[in-house]
């Protein structure tokens, strides 16, 4: 397969998936949405897809005026990208400035994913930030996935090079076929969706939720000097939490700046601040995830 003009332009797929339906107004003790899956050449559902659409069916439930600022979940089981996704919230909490919702996400019955979002009216406070790191190149300077990969045949190849809803361009040497450079724990990436977005800020957050996915487990890699392509190697995220600090736009250039303070007992953690490219700092995520390696995929 190539790229084609028979595809869906990869950020209309993006908006499909995130444009939950209320299951005809079904209710139970929670509220019910449904959502359809995104194509997988391995048949697992991505977990940022499930995070975003987790986010969105709580933002369903909540006023207008709050905005989502955080949201821990777990991944509890893999998902099956050729089936839709039920999902249940129940409101735990409606305060003056602060609202509070439980997510699960369903398929055959049982959880896929729980996640536990917090919500906002927004106020006024003390303002302070990380800077934006030093010595960071523009993104129009480096290549991008379908540069690297769109040559390649293989089904995984050219699903991340053109069917992505996001542009994804390494800071260092990208770790898709080698895995090159200082062995240090630490990746950056910058990224935006191909296409524009509505004009919706939690829409946003969970466009980036979604994207804040692909690439949180890198630095692991880059530390012990694994490619992706290696054979053998496993993956799964256990837990992703996020919180976001200030407004941004997903279709405009974000860098994350990721690091990894420790791996060990077959699990990795990954921590990424999300910046704006006029360097205001927009969101921090953390992401542990269940890592088997085998001992001949080290590059010694």
């Amino acid at each position: 397969m190539t790229a084609s003009d028979e595809r869906i332009e990869p950020t209309a797929a993006l908006l499909q998936l995130l444009d939950l339906s209320d299951a005809d107004g079904a209710n139970t003790d929670e509220d019910i949405f449904v959502g359809i899956s995104e194509p997988q050449p391995h048949g697992r559902v991505f977990g940022g897809q499930v995070l975003a659409q987790s986010i969105l069916a709580a933002v369903r439930t909540v006023d207008e005026d709050r905005q989502i600022h955080s949201m821990h979940g777990y991944f509890l089981r893999p998902g099956d990208a050729n089936a839709p996704i039920t999902f249940g919230v129940q409101k735990l909490r409606d305060g003056r400035s602060f609202s509070a919702r439980r997510t699960h996400a369903y398929q055959n019955g049982v959880p896929i994913l729980s996640m536990i979002a917090s919500f906002q009216v927004p106020s006024d406070g003390v303002d302070h930030h990380e800077p934006f790191p030093e010595g960071i190149p523009d993104p129009e300077s480096l290549p991008s996935t379908a540069d690297l990969l769109g040559e390649f045949e293989h089904p995984i190849a050219q699903q991340w090079a053109y069917e992505r809803p996001f542009d994804i361009r390494h800071v260092q040497s990208p770790l898709y076929m080698r895995a090159e450079g200082e062995r240090e724990p630490t990746n950056a990436v910058w990224m935006k969706s191909k296409g524009p977005l509505p004009d919706d800020l939690n829409l946003h957050r969970a466009a980036l939720a979604y994207a804040s996915d692909y690439t949180l487990l890198e630095p692991i890699l880059r530390r012990h000097g694994i490619a992706w392509i290696s054979p053998g190697i496993k993956f799964a995220s256990l837990d992703h939490a996020m919180w976001w600090h200030r407004p941004f736009r997903a279709d405009e250039w974000l860098l994350y700046v990721q690091n990894s303070p420790s791996a060990s007992g077959a699990r990795g953690l990954g921590v990424g601040r999300v910046f704006s490219r006029a360097g205001e700092l927009v969101a921090t995520v953390a992401q542990e995830g269940m890592m088997r390696i085998p001992v001949e995929a080290v590059d010694a």
